[in-house]
């Protein structure tokens, strides 16, 4: 009976309509932000548990927002508890770390009570989000691509293969050169800019004849996608 007469129930310090509303209130602009990221969404890496996950972690904090209330011992408790999480999935995409940042920022919002800070905030970075994503803000009109070019290694063909580099590209620079196969081939690997109205086909068949038949590489739109 001890037990029963010490317990105490500390929900006490905010009503269950500030519980309904924050988590309520968390759960949608959660899913607001998590449409903006499927729509803006261009690489193949988009992964629906990612999503959720955005959502989920929205509402959690604001649950640890409430629980924190305005206490500090309480809220150092809490960073104790949560540094012992550890993620090892690595984010292919720095801009989902923003996400992660927006929602967990409308979740502390939400769990403080700041509704209408958290109802503005998600509008103004949603829309903001949208309007980059739609006119392509800050893209780089120069599309390289990355050619791997490998050749016997007893020849050394690197004249042949600028050669061919020249011809077709307005600029290139060698990256790295190694062997493989055991010391039978080398590989070259060249970051090239190719010239108005050539493609990447026309290269890689000029550059097949100068290899002797060996593998050519050319990787397009590379700096675009997340593979």
């Amino acid at each position: 009976m001890d037990f029963l007469t010490d317990f105490t129930d500390l929900s006490g310090e905010f009503s269950v309509a500030d519980i309904a509303i924050s988590l309520t209130l968390s759960f949608v602009l959660s899913c607001v932000i998590s449409l903006v990221y499927r729509r803006t969404h261009r690489n193949v890496s988009y992964s629906q548990s990612y999503v959720q996950t955005l959502i989920i972690m929205g509402m959690i904090i604001a649950m640890i927002m409430l629980i924190v209330g305005s206490n500090v011992a309480r809220a150092f408790a809490l960073v104790g508890a949560l540094s012992i999480i550890r993620f090892r999935n690595a984010l292919k995409e720095t801009r989902d770390v923003g996400y992660i940042f927006l929602v967990m920022g409308v979740g502390m919002a939400c769990g403080t009570r700041f509704y209408l800070l958290a109802i503005i905030a998600t509008a103004v970075i949603c829309l903001v989000l949208l309007i980059m994503s739609r006119f392509n803000w800050f893209a780089h009109s120069v599309q390289r691509q990355v050619v791997k070019v490998q050749v016997p290694a007893h020849e050394d063909l690197t004249g042949e293969v600028d050669d061919v580099l020249i011809r077709h590209t307005d600029e290139y620079e060698q990256v790295s050169i190694e062997t493989i196969r055991g010391g039978a081939l080398t590989e070259m690997t060249y970051t090239v800019k190719l010239k108005s109205g050539k493609k990447p086909s026309d290269l890689l068949d000029d550059l097949r004849d100068v290899t002797q038949g060996q593998q050519v590489t050319v990787l397009t739109g590379y700096d675009q996608t997340d593979l």
